[in-house]
């Protein structure tokens, strides 16, 4: 057998390393560090004091094969559901296709559905089922990932731009770079003026007029935060938060006006952690997903409940529970949205209550 100088051997070794290197350089996407007071956790970890670990046992599963991605709307349908006393028994109709992907709705003033369609932008659609563009820019930008919809007394619309540079199906790059694209927006019908109320947002996520009407509160899912912006009285056009060092990236929030709002929350895993500390790692991540597609942790999905102050009241997750965006409370039974199944998931919360945290 031939024997390799230490030279060649070397040589050999460092050919890899500054392939590697090379690629490094060249590659475009330029991830940028969190702002470090983001990354330092402020006071306690945030304590829930009821849990229920086990979301999905008792649950049933309503519209079962009928609904693909019940948040995501995937197919450009909006679909209704009938509800009934027995899951099996719920009646699953198609309505309006917007020939986009409808994410956030809300009921409007006058039988109307309002829409943040990812595509198309802010909708309205008819109780006939007409649909009308309400606004698609703001302040010269183009929305590129409308996400979350709600609405004042006043029929006002407060809606969020997840990103202007990344659109849906770039979401994972949006969460990687690390720069705040996000916007919270005001949609007037009255003059039909689209406003920019707060922008630089971390992925601004979910979006909830406040029970009372002076705040609207926003998510920025990486900053696991939810802040309010005041829209009525003497801290009018001021932020402050509302619930932070959540114990995971909040998705959409929902009022069920019986004093709690319910956040749907993404596993804050130790790989998250990681790459929001190094930008450097969220590169190679890049990288390497053009020839492997990455995978993350998106189990151990759920809810939370907090009280009109922000104060946390109960958590509903489970393992298997996969992609939870969405959860809200009607009666007895929290319904829960998903990217990851078919179906929506509906939990009986008298029978199978959180209990107290150990």
């Amino acid at each position: 057998m031939a024997k390799v100088s230490p030279a060649s051997a070397i040589t050999i070794l460092a050919i890899p390393v500054l392939a590697a290197v090379l690629l490094y350089q060249l590659e475009t996407f330029d991830p940028a560090p969190f702002p470090e007071h983001e990354l330092t956790q402020k006071g306690p970890p945030l304590f829930v004091p009821n849990k229920n670990s086990r979301l999905l046992l008792g649950s049933e599963k309503i519209g079962y094969g009928e609904l693909p991605g019940p948040e995501w709307c995937e197919d450009g349908w909006i679909r209704r559901v009938i509800l009934s006393d027995s899951a099996a028994d719920s009646v699953v109709e198609k309505w309006v296709n917007t020939g986009g992907r409808p994410l956030g709705l809300a009921h409007g003033l006058h039988g109307e559905v309002i829409v943040a369609d990812a595509v198309k932008g802010l909708l309205n659609i008819s109780k006939d089922g007409v649909v009308e563009l309400l606004s698609d820019e703001a302040d010269g930008l183009k929305f590129k990932f409308t996400d979350a919809v709600d609405i004042d007394g006043d029929g006002v619309v407060y809606f969020t731009d997840a990103s202007y540079k990344y659109n849906m199906h770039e979401g994972l790059l949006d969460l990687l770079e690390g720069r705040p694209y996000g916007r919270l927006l005001r949609y007037d019908p009255s003059t039909k003026q689209t406003q920019v109320l707060l922008k630089d947002l971390y992925i601004a996520n979910g979006v909830a007029v406040s029970a009372d009407h002076t705040f609207v509160i926003v998510c920025e899912t990486p900053m696991r935060r939810c802040n309010k912006y005041y829209i009525q009285g003497p801290r009018k056009g001021s932020t402050d938060v509302f619930v932070e060092n959540l114990p995971g990236l909040p998705d959409n929030i929902r009022y069920d006006g019986q004093g709690l709002y319910w956040i749907a929350l993404f596993p804050d895993s130790y790989s998250w952690k990681l790459l929001k500390r190094y930008p450097f790692i969220r590169k190679v991540i890049v990288m390497m997903a053009n020839y492997v597609k990455p995978r993350f942790n998106d189990k151990d999905g759920g809810v939370i409940a907090v009280d009109l102050e922000g104060n946390p009241t109960a958590q509903y997750y489970d393992v298997d529970a996969s992609m939870i965006t969405s959860g809200i409370k009607i009666g007895e039974h929290l319904y829960l949205g998903s990217l990851a199944v078919s179906y929506i998931t509906r939990l009986n919360v008298t029978q199978y209550h959180a209990s107290p945290a150990l």
